[in-house]
């Protein structure tokens, strides 16, 4: 088998672009996915109050949150992705109409960001979760005696400590979130495969387009696990006696 790389040099704005996309389809995933996980792991660790309508409130929220999350990991992402872009976004909302960057289009980019976040949010929850009750609960009992509320205790105590301990976990989430981002590929959102398989029908070539997109994805996952590991040890230093 005879490699080309040479021939694949005019189609670097083909890798380029798709690059562009993956990054920015990546940190949409993560922002909203962790904040849509904060709050489900926060559901899911509430604790009723004395009030018959604490306990009920209380109790819908474990259901809904703990419902939602074994829905979302135990269906197929594939499956998941369609459902949002041809029924959610087909039929009850409108995706925005805009263009980033000349070949961005908000109409599929964003379908994209949103099922792939409701992907990422069900994992990482249950990661927040076991992170804050792995908490020692004599900090709170401490906080508490200090006069602090249960949310400046979940704020200031317990949730720096909990993000510090899931910190490579979130990390391996995001690298796992750049890999999979290439299944938008199948509903024509531009990121590294689809531009791949544009490249693979222009040369009639399979291989140097793959050989080169597989490249492309480690030199985005290798560093950014590297930055994760760096955050961990800078976060770590307190620790060590």
């Amino acid at each position: 088998m005879d490699l080309n790389f040479a021939r694949m040099a005019k189609y670097s704005l083909y890798f380029q672009q798709g690059v562009i996309y993956t990054i920015l389809l990546s940190l949409g995933t993560v922002l909203f996915g962790f904040i849509l996980a904060l709050i489900l792991a926060l559901m899911r660790i509430a604790k009723p109050g004395r009030s018959v309508t604490s306990r009920v409130v209380v109790k819908g929220m474990h259901l809904i949150s703990g419902a939602y999350i074994e829905v979302v990991r135990g269906t197929p992402m594939l499956v998941q992705l369609s459902f949002i872009f041809y029924v959610v976004y087909a039929y009850f909302l409108t995706a925005p109409q805009f263009t980033l960057f000349g070949f961005i289009e908000g109409a599929r980019f964003v379908p994209g960001i949103v099922a792939l976040s409701l992907n990422s949010g069900a994992y990482v929850a249950e990661v927040i979760r076991a992170g804050i009750q792995g908490i020692d609960y004599g900090q709170t009992e401490a906080a508490r005696s200090l006069g602090l509320s249960s949310f400046q205790n979940m704020r200031y105590i317990v949730l720096p400590q909990a993000i510090k301990n899931i910190l490579p976990a979130i990390g391996n989430e995001f690298v796992t979130i750049i890999k999979e981002s290439s299944i938008c590929s199948v509903l024509g959102m531009q990121e590294i495969m689809f531009n791949t398989k544009l490249v693979q029908g222009a040369t009639f070539s399979p291989t140097e387009p793959l050989i080169i997109a597989a490249i492309l994805y480690f030199c985005l996952t290798f560093p950014t696990s590297k930055l994760i590991q760096y955050f961990e040890r800078r976060m770590s230093r307190g620790d060590v006696r």
